[in-house]
């Protein structure tokens, strides 16, 4: 007799019927989550939307809401550091704003472009930063992102005059245009509305002016205190 291990067709098929059951509930679910909020949006009807009979399908498969989030964050992820990981590579030590402003804004937007239309990733992002019990997700990925954490450090050299909290401010600046922009870009060409710009590229591009410029613009220094009244 080999030592080799005869495959179970049984529970081969059943593996792939639960990863096909996992794929419809995330799609199912950002889909929901991204037209009418997460926390407006039942675990039922995650699972009516995805086809499953089984309410309990959505906690049978994920557990709670905030890991099928996490989920959902991750499914785009892989993706999107891909890119990252090849731009970042392309630039090596740049010194130059714009190439670091790129590898921040491209990964994203060459992601929407490859889903196709329609699609929900940019929208459904939006609801998750802008809910204080989901938001912490975002930045756990973010920091589990080599290519992410390299392109603060090259961001950070290319401004060594900013003062830290006025860095830090520019940040969060940076973080909601990215976020808010796209997901505005993906809801009109959902609805079939006007856009300002033809394709994923050119918003890129406008972003990208529009970031340097943020990072770029001058620092007023704080009043002094007003003196105290008698």
């Amino acid at each position: 007799m080999s030592g080799t291990v005869s495959s179970d067709p049984g529970r081969t098929l059943r593996a792939e019927r639960a990863h096909a059951t996992r794929e419809l509930i995330l799609t199912a679910a950002e889909r929901l989550f991204a037209e009418h909020g997460v926390l407006a949006v039942s675990n039922r009807q995650v699972s009516e939307a995805a086809g499953q009979g089984n309410n309990t399908a959505v906690g049978y498969h994920f557990g709670t809401k905030a890991d099928l989030v996490r989920a959902i964050m991750r499914r785009h992820a892989a993706p999107i550091e891909e890119i990252r990981r090849r731009r970042v590579a392309e630039i090596g030590d740049s010194a130059d704003l714009r190439d670091w402003v790129s590898c921040l804004v491209r990964p994203v937007t060459e992601h929407l472009a490859a889903l196709g239309s329609p699609t929900w990733f940019a929208r459904f992002a939006a609801q998750v930063m802008t809910d204080p019990s989901l938001r912490p997700i975002i930045a756990e990925e973010a920091l589990s992102s080599p290519s992410l954490v390299r392109i603060v450090e090259g961001l950070n050299r290319c401004l060594p005059d900013l003062p830290p909290e006025t860095r830090l401010e520019r940040a969060e600046m940076a973080r909601q245009l990215l976020v808010h922009l796209v997901a505005h870009r993906e809801r009109a060409l959902a609805e079939g509305a006007p856009t300002l710009r033809a394709s994923w590229h050119d918003t890129a591009n406008g972003l990208i002016d529009a970031l340097v410029g943020l990072w770029l613009a001058p620092v007023t220094s704080p009043a002094p205190p007003e003196e105290e009244q008698p």
